[in-house]
């Protein structure tokens, strides 16, 4: 609400989340790794001027540069330090009381034949307070002092980073004797005739000395920790370390997961068309609007006044044309374009870090299974896996998933590998669904290929174009798509078997599992063959959508991670479908699904699997180890799953229009929480309301479920539209598709070569 620079505040205001995590005010902060840290400060060359308080942030500091560094400098001396793989230099300066030595080595900079250091950190005053044993003489001095530094500290400013580091509070019972003058009411004085001389002079908004008051609130909280009262404990300095890291990297580096101190990206060219599209179908369809309106109006039925009857128009209403439907839906996906693109690229709303607490994730849960069990209704159908059925299981599943991640959850191995195991179950319906589909239907037609590929990748094309991020990044997507195009290929490839053949000759089950057995087999090849994969999808134009980061290495991870699920899909679907059609299994509404002994058996045996995986997945210490076995046990759970959702007649008879309300928009949610309700492409979270964290979940999560359930619309009202059933218009529209995506190439290269 204040308006924009993150940077004043990163440096100024925050809070702890929990014990360590420092979360500043409005903007999210970034861990730097070593490696970050080398490649943002490299031939950089910084100095710390101060007493033993900044001698400790200089340790912290270089420590984000070389752990390994031990604090063995002399104590009331300068501390040298250099990293000659990046050239980095960092030195620490012993000037314990601001008067003229301090004043001598900072004029030195300022004279033109002497390098200036990059980033230049000062602060002292608790000698002062010490040998001259808090007299007002002493701050008089200071006052004295500090004045003639600070036009110098400004003329630096210029070219370089200065900041002037407040004095931390102390913890005044800790202190010992010679250190009992230190009070903070002095500490106060102190800060204050800084930060009031401190530029004073300057108009340039460039020489300005950054006042590092942070440090204060952090000392606030944690100096009780303290071994003498006097030095803050080391993950306070810690976390100051890493705000000066992000004060100064953020703008070098643009971490995604850093949003403090970032400027706003600047438009790309393939955004500015798309603002110009959204705008004019905006005003093409309020043109057709009121046109339509005063058509309208016209022929309205209007009492003749002569015989007082009523007349009835000529000309009846119109439909809506094809046009106005596409303007009316291109204008609802600017507006909510536009939400999208101010809430995650512009620098308009605030974001924040996540911190995982345990009953942060389950209480949610809880909360929704209670209101899920509210809303029981009897199904239409009593088959497994009906439809009612299915959308429950996906909506459930994504009200996990959402919770999992806007609690930040992944940090909990135990979630982590149950959450897991929901993506597979997605995947697991992705075979299972599209393989009855083709068995049962037998309709390989490109109509319904291309009906499937645009309600999948419709709303993730538009947000590459509008939030500038490559396709991979909305990695779900690629994933399903690409498992569709599988199972396709599959069934369709000759000789197409489908059921209706098959019940003539039972031969061609067989033949549809040598099908499936070397589907297995190219499954097991690949994940077994980086290489092979990666040449594979390095081709053009797959590497335009596969590659992220320059490389195929993500998407080889995802599809890697759960590469055998669909193929389980398939073969569940398989056996499902021979059985029914055997009449092997009774789906009547209340029966169980097989005789009473086997289903007993059957339902005991699922239990024990549900919650053997459970367990083994609870007790997982390493999530390396712990994601190799997943792609071969995953299905224990899924399987376990349907059995005891399916085998009780009563259980399969009656679903949650809750969760199934939510499980038909479940794709919408998925990929709109990246942008407008969690932050910073999922590293942190939207703040709308700030200051009151429950009432902006429920403001946010609000507009972000309508959102969903908008674009859910638009997309099949679009479908209809951009995928005809006519085999003549649906290969002009293909045409005009690939011209579409031709112009995009051409642009995308235009921008990368700007770029570069």
């Amino acid at each position: 609400f204040k308006g924009g620079d993150t940077c004043e505040y990163l440096l100024s205001s925050g809070r702890f989340l929990g014990e360590k995590v420092w979360q500043p005010h409005s903007c999210m902060m970034h861990k730097y790794k070593n490696s970050e840290a080398k490649n943002c400060l490299i031939d950089k060359h910084v100095v710390f001027i101060g007493d033993s308080r900044i001698r400790q942030l200089f340790y912290s500091f270089i420590k984000l540069i070389n752990p390994q560094v031990k604090e063995e400098g002399i104590k009331h001396g300068n501390i040298p330090f250099e990293d000659k793989s990046a050239s980095i230099k960092v030195d620490f300066l012993w000037y314990p009381e601001v008067n003229g030595s301090m004043r001598q080595r900072i004029k030195s900079w300022t004279e033109g034949s002497v390098a200036k250091p990059h980033i230049i950190v000062v602060g002292a005053a608790t000698w002062s307070i010490k040998i001259h044993n808090g007299s007002n003489e002493a701050l008089a001095q200071y006052k004295i002092n500090i004045t003639s530094i600070a036009p110098l500290l400004e003329k630096l400013a210029i070219s370089s980073d200065v900041y002037w580091v407040l004095q931390d509070p102390v913890y005044e019972d800790m202190l010992s004797e010679s250190r009992k003058m230190i009070t903070n009411e002095k500490i106060d004085a102190y800060n204050e005739a800084a930060v009031r001389i401190l530029n004073s002079s300057s108009r340039n908004s460039k020489a300005k000395v950054k006042v590092f008051s942070v440090s204060k609130l952090i000392a606030q909280e944690t100096i009780m920790k303290s071994a003498d009262g006097l030095h803050l404990p080391e993950s306070s300095r810690d976390t100051n370390a890493m705000i000066l890291m992000n004060v100064y990297c953020n703008k070098i580096m643009k971490p995604i997961d850093g949003s403090c101190c970032q400027p706003q990206p600047p438009l790309t060219l393939i955004q500015k068309i798309a603002f110009c599209f959204f705008t004019l179908s905006i005003i093409g369809y309020l043109i057709i609007s009121l046109i339509h309106r005063n058509n309208y109006r016209k022929n309205k039925s209007c009492t003749d006044l002569e015989s007082g009857e009523e007349k009835k128009p000529a000309i009846s209403t119109p439909n809506v044309s094809t046009l106005e439907m596409l303007l009316h839906c291109f204008c609802k996906l600017g507006l909510i374009m536009t939400y999208f693109y101010l809430c995650d690229r512009a620098n308009l709303f605030m974001k924040e870090n996540k911190f995982y607490t345990h009953s942060s994730f389950f209480i949610p849960i809880v909360y929704i299974l209670v209101l899920g069990v509210f809303y029981t209704e009897n199904t239409k159908e009593t088959k497994v896996l009906n439809r009612e059925q299915t959308d429950e299981w996906k909506g459930w599943m994504q009200l996990v998933i959402l919770i999992y991640h806007i609690s930040g959850a992944s940090t909990f191995l135990p979630v982590y590998m149950h959450i897991r195991v929901l993506v597979a179950a997605y995947l697991f319906q992705t075979g299972y669904g599209h393989f009855s589909y083709f068995w049962i239907k037998g309709d390989f037609g490109v109509y319904r290929v291309c009906q499937v590929l645009f309600r999948l990748n419709f709303l993730v094309v538009v947000l590459c174009i509008v939030m500038d991020r490559p396709y991979q990044f909305y990695y779900f997507v690629p994933l399903v798509t690409v498992w569709f195009m599988i199972i396709y290929a599959t069934l369709a490839v000759w000789p197409q078997i489908v059921q209706k053949k098959a019940n003539g000759n039972c031969l061609w089950h067989f033949g549809l599992l040598l099908k499936l057995i070397c589907l297995l087999t190219c499954i097991y090849f690949l994940s077994y063959s980086q290489g092979a994969f990666e040449k594979i999808f390095s081709f053009w134009p797959l590497s335009k959508c596969f590659e992220l980061n320059g490389n195929v290495y993500e998407w080889w991870f995802r599809w890697k991670l759960d590469r055998y699920v669909v193929f389980h899909g398939m073969l569940f679907a398989f056996i499902y479908l021979a059985l029914q059609k055997r009449q092997m299994i009774s789906e009547g509404k209340g029966d169980p699904l097989f005789s009473n002994r086997v289903s007993n058996v059957l339902l005991f045996i699922s239990v024990v699997s549900f919650l053997m995986y459970s367990i083994w997945a609870s007790s997982c210490k390493n999530k390396t180890e712990c994601n190799e076995l997943h792609p071969s046990v995953s299905v224990v759970q899924i399987l376990a799953f349907i059995l005891i959702r399916n085998i009780p007649g009563y259980v399969r008879s009656v679903y949650s229009s809750f969760f199934a309300w939510f499980g038909k928009i479940s794709l919408e949610l998925f990929i709109c929480q990246y942008h407008i309700w969690l932050a910073a492409d999922t590293k942190g979270i939207l703040v709308l309301i700030p200051g009151y964290p429950m009432f902006n979940v429920l403001v946010s999560t609000f507009i972000f479920v309508c959102v969903a359930h908008e674009i859910s619309q638009i997309t099949n009202d679009l479908a209809q539209i951009v995928v005809p059933k006519d085999n003549s218009t649906l290969l002009k529209r293909l045409l005009c598709i690939a011209g579409f995506f031709s112009g995009l190439h051409f642009f995308s290269s235009m921008q990368d070569q700007s770029r570069h």
